[in-house]
């Protein structure tokens, strides 16, 4: 576990700093492969990439401050910036990447749902890879197991600075593996044919799922926020309802309109 590669003069390049740029990249380029291999809209998706890619981190951003950690910040505004203190919220990311998306498919005139679709995968793989960044900084770290197995964070980490040696549960970790399962999940459900819109929707509740169950392991924004809920898991489980709402809506609007269901490499046929 390292937080810093190198240092130019006292300037010090962040592990975290180079995984959330290697997950964009990453996360833009398998979606370019995802696209081109269906037959539409490839030569957009770099574009919606960077642009997705940092309003994510944005996005990301402000939703921990806003919605997680506001009691501190709103005295420390100045701080908002020191991403590498810990702090990024990937509920925030995905609907900031989402909205954005949407809104340079509109001008463009692209079927966003469509795309949404073809794409998601790519999302899910590039907040794997932004998990390993937050088990580099030693932030997004579980509670104490109360035994002897666990990860113990080294000195300047959040994680040794709220525990100490304490062993901790490697939430993040598991996360970014669970992660690249739903990958996996996404890839297959896409194999077969589906009402337009239901793989973004399937991405959003798998996500969601993993994140309100892995809520329980986590030390860090661990205090109830809404019903004896995590704000983390609060939202969560308001993404779930919404998700499944709009995939049996997704679904009747597809027995009507045949034109709705996600062929497979029809766009190549």
């Amino acid at each position: 576990m390292h937080q810093y590669l190198f240092f130019i003069g006292d300037f010090p390049i962040r592990m975290y700093g180079l995984m959330l740029t290697l997950a964009i990249f990453l996360a833009t380029g398998t979606a370019y492969f995802l696209a081109r291999q269906d037959g539409r809209w490839h030569e957009h998706v770099l574009d919606i990439g960077i642009y997705g890619g940092f309003a994510g981190l944005i996005g990301a951003r402000l939703w921990d401050v806003l919605f997680f950690d506001w009691s501190y910040y709103q005295d420390h505004l100045l701080e908002i910036p020191f991403v590498w203190q810990g702090g990024m919220a990937v509920q925030g990311g995905m609907l900031a990447g989402l909205v954005t998306g949407i809104v340079y498919c509109k001008l463009h005139k692209i079927d966003w749902l469509a795309l949404a679709d073809i794409v998601c995968p790519a999302m899910i793989l590039g907040q794997a890879v932004g998990r390993m960044a937050n088990l580099l900084n030693g932030d997004a770290f579980g509670a104490p197991t109360g035994g002897d197995f666990g990860i113990i964070y080294p000195e300047g980490t959040l994680a040794r600075a709220t525990y100490g040696t304490q062993p901790l549960w490697p939430a993040e970790v598991w996360e970014g593996q669970l992660d690249v399962v739903v990958f996996a999940l996404l890839l297959v459900f896409r194999a077969f044919p589906h009402a337009k819109g239901q793989a973004l929707c399937l991405y959003g509740f798998l996500y969601s799922l993993e994140r309100f169950c892995l809520e329980f392991l986590r030390g860090d924004y661990a205090e109830p926020w809404l019903f004896g809920l995590t704000s983390a898991q609060a939202t969560s489980a308001g993404f779930m309802l919404i998700c499944i709402g709009f995939f049996l809506y997704f679904a009747h609007l597809a027995k009507n309109d045949p034109g709705r269901i996600m062929q497979p490499g029809s766009a190549k046929e």
